[in-house]
């Protein structure tokens, strides 16, 4: 009998306690507690909405910045150099300074500088850029390209040219390469980081309420603010925050599941 076999005979009764406490932490949670400003019709609404711009501005900043992250990617690990320089240095810039300060630099100089053109003030755009959400989604949004544009250079260099070079024998154009066999190999590998990225980039929205922008975590800000209740509010945005990754784990999951398995 190996060391490991009374571990693994143990391991359901420890799953079992720690279930146990964890249902009698969530009991007296909710029983204990003090719950009754989530009746309030004002903090209902606040919260669904904060809820709501938590999540988009997620699922908007991982979709753009990763679509932005390919061709940084690309440049870095294929050239030409006159391209991968300036991609590295966005990287390097993106990856050395706080995001915080980053969406200060967005809100408070760019966002500043247009209300002096008045070009810019009487264009229709005007309404939208007087507003803080789209430095938010700018910010992250430049964020995860520099992040993912790393992590995308490393897999496009992981791709084992023999398999390129073997689709260019058989007259593959470079863009049938690029789109057939290099990018989805690449994507495929770094399938389980972006997953992890994503996680990251939920509990980077925050920051999105220090220029006004109402997320969840601005909410629970604002209920303490005026209730003075103060574990409450954070437990609720506690629990929004880990079921929000759990979504995303599970999806990333599924979407592992689906590819298929390469054949060592």
């Amino acid at each position: 009998m190996s060391l490991a076999d009374p571990i693994r005979r143990h391991m359901p009764l420890r799953r079992w306690v720690l279930a146990a406490i964890g249902l009698g932490i969530i009991a007296y949670c909710a029983l204990a507690l003090n719950w009754s400003w989530l009746q309030t019709p004002k903090y209902q609404g606040m919260i669904l909405q904060g809820v709501w711009n938590t999540i988009w501005i997620l699922v908007v900043t991982m979709v753009l910045g990763f679509i932005l992250a390919i061709p940084i990617g690309f440049v870095q690990a294929a050239g030409p150099w006159y391209l991968a320089r300036p991609a590295q240095a966005f990287c390097t810039v993106i990856r050395g300074t706080p995001l915080l300060l980053q969406l200060w630099l967005l809100y408070y100089g760019l966002g500043s500088l247009f209300p002096m053109y008045p070009w810019i003030r009487e264009s229709d755009l005007w309404p939208i850029l007087r507003q803080a959400w789209p430095y938010a989604v700018l910010a992250l949004t430049l964020s995860v390209a520099g992040y993912e544009g790393e992590v995308m250079r490393g897999a496009f260099k992981g791709v084992p040219q023999g398999q390129l070079e073997a689709a260019r024998a058989f007259g593959m154009s470079r863009w049938g390469v690029f789109r057939r066999i290099w990018l989805p190999q690449a994507v495929a590998g770094v399938l389980p980081t972006i997953g992890g990225e994503t996680v990251l980039q939920m509990k980077s929205t925050p920051l999105v309420a220090t220029i006004t922008v109402i997320d969840i975590y601005a909410v629970a800000s604002r209920v303490r603010q005026d209730t003075f209740i103060i574990y409450e509010p954070l437990l609720l945005l506690a629990l929004v925050y880990l079921t929000i990754a759990g979504v995303i784990v599970a999806l990333f999951a599924w979407f592992e599941s689906r590819l298929p398995k390469r054949i060592a």
